[in-house]
């Protein structure tokens, strides 16, 4: 991270410029900090030599109830040897001391996580060496497993904590190799400015300048006229910089803007009329690609006339250098320090400058990218380069094979298929896209959505320098498949099988020299010996992220789908291992569904059950081996959506091994399947009744704290699912489970904060819950994830709250007292998703109950779009509707403005649902708007006082109630005309 900071961020006066460079950057340190306690909690533990230091943001509200709060001041709970605590706030200033209390303040700091990171880093320049120490901080940069440095730090130390101290500095170098090398790739993909494309662009600008209002400029002028013979107008000691000419440019609606030309861009300076102070060269704007670009953004006179004039010039000179290729460092390359970043970049042009030569003298065609003010917008050499890579990036390529290569998937988010391989791929038989519809893209739901892995794939910077002799004789193995009998090829195979495929070097190999086509394609052969050879690779080269995309661009997955109606069954087994290690990420698995894969994979599912194989894997829950027993808790975990086999595993007496297997929290793979398992198996309340017997519920309590995400979602799920009952709900509050459920309510992954809010909803339905739940501010934090962009947690959100306004102590104002908030939850009555706008109306009900609020919601227009709904076919949302509708009825003339947006005749439609609860809902809301006349009418015209009848002898009084209330409004309506008509 040290390195990386002084390398490759940009700095200017101390400070991290605001560039997309830095911002990646933060991004990526972020996302390390804040997943540094799950990933790593035993370094995490660490205390640094000396305190990070900096102005925060954050104020002591911001805190949960887990830190002990003195007025303004906030400290935490853990501290170091010395008693003294590991995080200290004292408005404005901060002090932290381990990873873990920086992962869990970057948490509470939600959207100002990158603010907070800028500033941390702003203010410690050196922070490997505030975290570290002297010793280690000045090995930074050196190979890791070279680092003689373990009996040096333990000097005065336990050798615990020293070889802790150790880890946690191989850590932060794998962070920087990481940041350098996803540094690396924004710079090899960049088109950069040459001074002959400044230039041709200044040329074209002067051409179109003058007096009037038809010319898009008054004048444009370079501070020195003075060209020296690279073409740069910049002074040399600028030219080190990468600046290539400074502007004066005349808009005919703004002030003049003085313009820097750089090699990265161009953009406003501080005002550099010539060569003089230094601090006028200072950046004031954000970079632009162009000088078109720029003056687009600035004058709006520019860009009116430009979009309705037509500018041609002919005879453009070469305007862009395309950056080659930039190979990632690592962080010693034999023997020489990491070169600097302007020394890669200095090199990167002399490369570039030599091809141009080259070119040149070779009479090969000179690439001279047309500059073209088309009459729609402008569009100069540099966007018209961009869009060629555009097209070139969005369309498929073919490989050797003569396959088709996919473009990667836009979807980042990743599955875990972790325990039994054969049942990875397993899904529930209702699926549900985040959507709430099924289709191509819908997946079980006992997987997360995230596609980490894809995204750390591809920064992985790969080095050939130094490579084993083992990728060699696997490459030329590889010759022999291409070419070979079918005795050769099964050789090749078995040799092949003889190296250690799951070194990323071997499994590389392979790759590099096309290796897997050929793998694949032996798949489609008729010869089982070959298909079988080729799997078993296939099979361990597949747990590599890069190798698994690999697989899936060239058409593996479809294949090894086919391979699942193999009477072999070897063949079967292996095809359906090596699809669950390729299908975790979304693309992957959307290919497995549109081939037919989790159609033959829910067969699987079917034996499981028939053939007995439940009682098998319970009886091997008992075993002493406990990689046997995470399988086996896998495969019910995948199973046990289906409630066949939550009551099978039940009558075979599984669910106290299960339990049982909670105590083994030092093995997070075990941890995790045991966890999904009980998750699964508590959607049956039978079951759930079984494990308050035997303590359950307070053992999944003491895992809600220190534990891997894939690990805290089976957990939360598991209590989410047991709070249905009462009793439940109290032993989790016993327990001390409501502030560790609250505080996972600022994480970030999706899965945990559908389960969490679920969890927490529930609990909220008990006062005594409630009150805890409020006083640490779970409500606001609930609230605040209608935000989230996923749909599932929006209405997970949504749900969870209507528990809480029912049973806080003065629920009205705590609902007034969040800021747009009223806002928010009536702007979601437009999303698409049919789960969102139920659990939205349930909500509104709620919230209109309180008069003042009602008023508030009402001038936001929640009547016309409640309205808007109504004509809908699904019953869940008809009946949540129709509450929301009947309590928005109390206010001012909102039953006129139901009546004139037609939603009464929908309401009438819904009494003719088969689902009762529609009719209770549909019943109190026409009750309240039969006390309009006009709405009266319409009723009657649409047939409700034959439907109400029948409903006026049911079963349920308050549809009893409703019903007669309306019926007797129609009545006293029609009794009334006839009064005023005959007398």
């Amino acid at each position: 991270m040290g390195i990386a900071l002084t390398r490759a961020a940009q700095w200017t006066k101390g400070r991290l410029e605001a560039t997309s460079l830095n911002e990646a950057l933060l991004k990526d340190i972020v996302h390390f900090v804040e997943q540094f306690n799950s990933r790593y909690p035993e370094e995490a533990g660490v205390v640094f030599t000396e305190p990070l230091k900096w102005a925060t943001a954050l104020q002591a509200s911001d805190f949960t109830a887990e830190y002990e709060f003195s007025g303004s001041s906030v400290h935490s709970r853990e501290t170091d040897e010395d008693g003294s605590p590991l995080l200290q706030l004292t408005p404005p200033d901060i002090s932290v001391c381990s990873f873990g209390q920086l992962s869990k303040l970057l948490q509470l700091a939600n959207d100002s996580k990158l603010e907070e990171a800028q500033a941390c880093l702003e203010a410690n320049r050196e922070p490997v060496l505030m975290m570290m120490g002297p010793s280690l901080a000045a090995a930074e940069g050196k190979d890791p497993s070279a680092l003689p440095l373990l009996d040096t730090v333990m000097e005065g130390d336990q050798s615990t904590k020293a070889e802790l101290k150790v880890k946690l500095f191989h850590i932060l170098q794998e962070l920087d190799k990481q940041l350098l090398n996803s540094s690396i790739t924004p710079l090899s993909k960049e088109v950069r400015l040459s001074p002959a494309a400044v230039k041709h662009d200044v040329e074209l600008l002067k051409s179109v300048c003058g007096a009037g209002e038809k010319k898009p400029l008054k004048s444009v002028c370079y501070t020195s006229d003075y060209e020296f013979n690279n073409g740069c107008h910049s002074p040399p000691w600028r030219q080190v910089h990468g600046e290539i000419a400074y502007l004066i440019i005349e808009p005919c609606d703004t002030e003049p803007l003085f313009i820097t030309c750089s090699t990265d861009g161009v953009y406003l300076n501080s005002g550099v009329e010539q060569e003089g102070e230094e601090n006028a060269y200072d950046r004031q704007s954000e970079v632009y690609k162009d000088l078109v670009t720029l003056l687009k953004s600035k004058s709006s006179h520019f860009a009116d006339i430009i979009s309705k004039q037509d500018f041609v010039i002919q005879g453009e000179p070469p305007t862009t250098l395309k950056i080659p290729h930039v190979e990632a460092v690592d962080l010693e390359e034999r023997g020489q320090t990491l070169r600097s970043y302007e020394h890669q970049e200095k090199n990167v042009h002399e490369k570039a400058r030599q091809q141009l030569s080259l070119n040149k003298s070779g009479g090969m065609k000179k690439l001279e990218p047309s500059l073209k003010w088309k009459n729609l917008g402008l569009t100069s050499p540099h966007e018209e380069a961009g869009e060629k890579k555009a097209r070139k990036s969005t369309g498929s390529e073919k490989n050797t094979e003569g396959r088709s290569k996919s473009p990667k998937s836009e979807s980042k988010k990743k599955a875990d298929f972790s325990g039994s391989p054969l049942l990875a791929c397993l899904s529930s038989q209702k699926m549900k896209s985040p959507a709430g519809a099924t289709g191509n893209e819908v997946f079980s739901e006992s997987s997360s959505d995230s596609e980490e892995d894809e995204e750390q794939g591809e920064r992985r910077g790969e080095s050939h320098t130094d490579l084993p002799s083992e990728y060699w004789q696997i490459q030329k193995l590889v010759k022999y498949l291409k070419g070979g009998n079918q005795t050769a090829t099964v050789i090749a195979l078995c040799s092949m099988r003889d190296f250690n495929l799951g070194q990323e070097t071997c499994q590389l190999a392979i790759r590099d020299v096309g290796g897997l086509e050929v793998l694949i394609n032996l798949l489609d052969t008729d010869e089982v010996k070959c298909k079988i050879g080729s799997l078993k690779i296939l099979k361990e080269i597949s747990r590599n992220s890069q190798i698994r995309r690999a697989i899936a661009d060239f058409g593996g997955l479809q294949t090894m789908v086919a391979i699942l109606d193999s009477p072999d069954k070897e063949l079967k087994c292996l095809a359906a291992e090596t699809i669950a290690n390729v299908a975790k990420f979304r693309r992957a698995r959307r290919t497995v569904h549109q081939y037919g894969g989790i159609k033959r994979l829910e067969s699987y599912r079917i034996a499981i059950q028939t053939e007995g194989m439940i009682e098998d894997l319970v009886k091997n829950l008992n075993c002493d081996n406990q990689e046997l027993q995470m399988h086996c808790a896998s495969a019910i975990f995948k199973c046990a959506e289906d409630k066949q086999t939550r009551d099978l595993v039940r009558q075979y007496e599984g669910l106290q091994p299960l339990v049982a297997l909670l105590n083994e929290a030092d093995n997070k793979q075990l941890l995790a399947a045991v966890t999904g398992a009980i998750w699964k198996c508590s959607i049956s309340m039978e079951n759930v009744a079984k494990f308050e017997g035997y303590k359950a519920l307070e053992m999944l309590v003491g895992l809600l704290t220190d534990q891997p995400e894939e690990v805290l979602v089976n957990v939360v799920g598991a209590l989410g699912e047991c709070a249905q009952r009462p009793v439940n709900r109290t032993t989790i509050r016993k327990s001390g489970g409501i502030p560790p459920l609250v505080s996972l309510l600022t994480g970030t992954n999706q899965a945990l904060l559908v389960n969490v809010t679920r969890a927490v909803g529930a609990c909220a339905t008990e006062p005594e819950n409630m009150t805890i739940i409020d006083r640490l501010d779970g409500v606001r934090l609930l609230w605040s994830l209608l935000k989230n962009p996923n749909p599932d947690v929006q209405a997970s959100a949504a749900w969870a709250i209507c528990p809480c306004i029912e049973n806080a102590k003065d629920a009205g104002e705590l609902v007034r007292s969040f800021v747009g908030g009223l806002e928010l939850i009536v702007n979601l009555l437009k999303s698409p998703n049919k789960e969102v706008l139920a659990s939205v109306c349930a909500a509104i009900a709620k919230i209109a109950k309180d008069e003042e609020n009602l008023a508030v919601i009402t001038d936001h227009g929640v009547v016309p779009m409640l309205a808007n709904l109504t004509n809908t076919a699904d019953d869940k949302l008809r009946r949540y509707l129709a509450e929301a509708i009947a309590q928005c009825c109390m206010w001012g003339r909102n039953r006129v403005a139901f009546g004139e947006a037609g939603a009464v005749g929908s309401l009438v439609h819904y009494l003719r649902s088969k689902e009762p609860s529609v009719h209770q809902a549909t019943a109190q809301a026409l009750f309240q708007l039969s006390k309009e006349p006009n709405n009266c009418i319409t009723m009657h015209e649409s047939g409700v006082v034959k439907l109400l009848l029948r409903m006026m002898g049911s079963t349920d009084e308050v549809l009893q109630e409703a019903a007669a209330g309306c019926v007797a409004n129609i009545r006293r309506l029609a009794l009334a005309n006839e009064k005023a008509k005959y007398g």
